[in-house]
């Protein structure tokens, strides 16, 4: 049971990821323009959505969780403190709290290790001929 839920917790961290890099893809001309009011060049636009899609599906199969865990962290506290610092509106406050909560588990994820139902706990115990090793 414990790897069932491991996996559904990958899921739902990585959701967030892979949906909003889709939608940057829809509307890359609106997402720029919103990066460039902030004072970011637009050209990060193409490997932010590169980290979320990729990060969030790498997370979501469990595929060097700890790296992508710990970068979707980084990524999401530089978001928080780059796009929602207006804490005068109640909105921007939550959204910033919620990346940081996001950041803190997935901290805890790269801490974590591989977890059950992923593409890093089926490499780490065979070896590259299917062979169990341990």
């Amino acid at each position: 049971m414990t790897g069932v839920i491991q996996l559904i917790g990958r899921i739902m961290m990585a959701l967030i990821f892979i949906l909003a890099g889709l939608g940057k893809i829809q509307d890359p001309a609106g997402t720029a323009g919103y990066m460039q009011s902030v004072g970011l060049p637009g050209i990060l636009l193409w490997p932010t959505i590169a980290l979320e899609l990729l990060g969030g599906l790498a997370l979501a199969v469990g595929f060097k969780t700890s790296y992508v865990a710990f970068a979707l962290a980084i990524f999401s506290v530089v978001a928080a403190a780059v796009f929602h610092r207006n804490f005068g509106d109640q909105m921007q406050m939550i959204m910033f709290l919620k990346n940081i909560a996001m950041a803190g588990g997935l901290l805890l994820l790269a801490v974590g290790g591989s977890t059950a139902f992923s593409v890093d706990n089926k490499r780490s115990s065979t070896d590259f001929f299917g062979t169990r090793q341990g």
